[in-house]
């Protein structure tokens, strides 16, 4: 069930690369600049970024391990679990985004 473990570790080297130091970089206050016009719920993106990193995390690791099929499943549900939470931190920025961007604008007058 848990297959070769060489692709597991291919495949969390390639996201480790390139999923985790811009998260970690906005978290420690730097802003990508095609984020720059966006940053209301730029660290809500940044910890859902993070979640995604989590499911790659709890979905590989017990299958590096050749752990058991109940360890396995214990972990896929707590992948799912931080799915979720990445999901709404999601939907949490794009409002927060919105929110800011409809606050600054002046409606036109009638009349």
């Amino acid at each position: 069930m848990n297959g070769n473990p060489l692709y597991h570790w291919i495949v969390l080297a390639v996201s480790t690369a390139l999923m985790l130091p811009v998260p970690v970089a906005i978290l420690a206050g730097w802003t990508p600049p095609w984020l720059r016009k966006r940053q209301a719920g730029l660290r809500l993106r940044a910890y859902g970024i993070l979640c995604i990193y989590g499911f790659m995390l709890a979905n590989g690791l017990p299958r590096i391990a050749d752990a058991s099929f109940e360890a396995v499943m214990v972990f896929m549900i707590v992948g799912l679990g931080l799915t979720a939470a990445a999901a709404a931190l999601f939907l949490l920025s794009a409002r927060k985004d919105s929110g800011t961007r409809t606050a600054g604008t002046v409606e036109p007058r009638e009349g």
